[in-house]
């Protein structure tokens, strides 16, 4: 997306602001951020163009309108986000736009399937917020998640995949052979295949103070939320790979950074092992735990508990990152196909569902990796199986086989 200059004004204790961050995140839209709390001038402005009143997100824009307390809907409308499809009836819709359903795009559309993304948040899913990918086949220096995902969509739509971003499928209902794709627009897209790539999102700590204190002080996305901490101490919930590498990239920003462990031993490679204990401006603490955040509308200290000896202590960070795992995104289809204990999707050996004509893939998939490039591969393969499900019931021709040569 064209880089724009664009201001938002609010404070952390506001839900409207944190659902406008977050949508500016997940749509990879870059904005300067001011504090009403902190900075008197700002305060002052938002006042005056609101007429005396103090109301945020007060959002300006490069082209100089501004929007106030905006809907996501609106701010879509005003950022250029495409909400609705050009058609009523596709071969495909798949439901979500990380690298599974780009990669399934891809392959579909090249079979002359039409086909139709839906994603709820911004395009690329978790890798797309990802700083660096450094295990991607064919790229022997690391790529942003960010650069990654642009490309597959650019490719896919290159294809004629048509992609609707920030926009969320509320339902999947049989209508005759078809499914009738139902989005939060009120807008409703036929079609006789879906496959779901829906993803996974970030586990919480579960612990008091939390859900009071995401987005003001507790994140999930170094990428989105590292630079607001320049400067102060950080902490990371998480000894794997994904808390190690976002907990280096945040040494961009932070003064130092902290990754703590539950258990007494970290499960991240030995590569990044050795990149965190050579930088002085990191350090790991394992046996530990988060028992509570404390804070009044934002984040002021953390109580943490040793548990070899029991003892807890108290840290005042800037900002405490969790990254300790992944819970499916599989609501949509909850009670409409067989899922696993831990909610992933049950899928047979040609990822289709327990139900005909739906299939899964990628990270919400019982079974699946959790890789960028197995997802890429789960993308390819579930598009060559819808092809071959729409060839048995007819709904497209058979990909003719030429004869070997004399």
């Amino acid at each position: 997306m064209a880089s724009r200059q664009i201001r938002m004004f609010g404070a952390p204790w506001c839900p409207d602001c944190q659902r406008a961050k977050q949508f500016m995140a997940e749509q990879r839209i870059a904005y300067e951020w001011n504090d009403i709390d902190q900075d008197e001038s700002a305060r002052a402005y938002v006042q005056q163009v609101n007429d005396g009143k103090q109301i945020i997100p007060t959002i300006v824009f490069d082209d100089g309108s501004i929007l106030v307390e905006p809907s996501n809907a609106e701010l879509a409308a005003k950022l250029g986000i495409q909400q609705q499809a050009s058609r009523s009836y596709y071969d495909l819709v798949i439901v979500g736009g990380g690298p599974t359903a780009l990669a399934a795009g891809i392959y579909t559309a090249r079979e002359g399937l039409s086909t139709l993304i839906i994603e709820r948040a911004g395009v690329g899913g978790q890798a797309g917020i990802t700083q660096e990918i450094e295990n991607y086949p064919g790229f022997p220096e690391p790529i942003s998640g960010a650069e990654l995902a642009g490309r597959l969509r650019r490719q896919s739509e290159r294809f004629g995949v048509e992609v609707l971003s920030a926009q969320e499928v509320t339902s999947l209902e049989r209508d005759g052979d078809n499914w009738a794709v139902k989005v939060r627009s009120g807008d409703e897209y036929c079609c006789p295949a879906v496959v779901v790539a829906t993803g996974a999102t970030y586990r919480r700590l579960g612990v008091p103070g939390e859900s009071d204190l995401i987005g003001a002080g507790i994140h999930f996305c170094a990428t989105c939320d590292g630079p607001f901490y320049k400067g102060q101490d950080v902490v990371v919930v998480g000894g794997g790979n994904s808390g190690f590498q976002e907990g280096v990239f945040l040494t961009k920003f932070a003064k130092s950074v902290t990754i703590i462990e539950r258990s007494d031993r970290v499960k991240a490679s030995q590569a990044l092992q050795d990149k965190v204990a050579g930088r002085d401006d990191m350090k790991v603490l394992m046996q530990t735990t988060i028992e509570r955040f404390e804070g009044n509308g934002r984040l002021s200290s953390i109580v943490l508990k040793d548990g070899a000896t029991g003892r807890t202590t108290e840290m005042s960070p800037g900002a405490v990152f969790v990254f300790i795992g992944l819970l499916p995104n599989t609501e949509l289809v909850r009670g409409l196909v067989e899922l696993d204990d831990l909610g992933f999707i049950v899928t047979r050996s040609n990822l289709e569902t327990s139900v005909s004509g739906l299939f899964a893939a990628g990270d919400c998939r019982h079974g699946s990796t959790k890789q960028v490039a197995s997802a890429v591969g789960e993308g390819a393969t579930v598009a060559l199986m819808v092809r071959e499900y729409l060839e048995r019931k007819g709904d497209v021709a058979p990909v003719p086989v030429e004869a070997p040569a004399s």
